[in-house]
């Protein structure tokens, strides 16, 4: 059974920085494309930042290019999102999702960990 567990959360002033964590179990993580998206209150769960399976290559939306950086370790079956330069806008619920490179969604989700940014 695939299972992703989202973790690395907090509360953190503006300017400030978190790593976020994903533990996968069940799958090989070095098959999986593997993303990272968000949800704030009221609005739609938007992308975040995507990693290809080797980890060669990465895409980041807009609004977090240049502060946020996805990574992953393969044999730990770990991917990570560094975050820095925290804004407020960034407060949302964030979710890690794997999904093979053929699919065109994501195929599963973890539960997801609260990140919340303070002026």
């Amino acid at each position: 059974q695939v299972q992703l567990v989202d973790s690395g959360g907090g509360l953190v002033q503006a300017g400030g920085s978190l790593r976020l964590s994903c533990a996968a179990s069940g799958l090989t993580l070095s098959a999986y494309v593997m993303g990272w998206f968000r949800q704030a209150p009221g609005k739609e769960r938007e992308f975040v930042a995507h990693t290809t399976n080797s980890g060669s290559n990465t895409y980041y939306a807009d609004s977090v290019k240049g502060r946020f950086t996805i990574s992953r370790d393969n044999a730990k079956n770990t991917v990570y999102l560094q975050m820095n330069s925290l804004k407020p806008e960034d407060t949302a619920v964030y979710y890690c999702a794997a999904k093979r490179a053929y699919q065109q969604g994501y195929a599963y989700w973890g539960q997801g960990t609260q990140v919340t940014v303070s002026s």
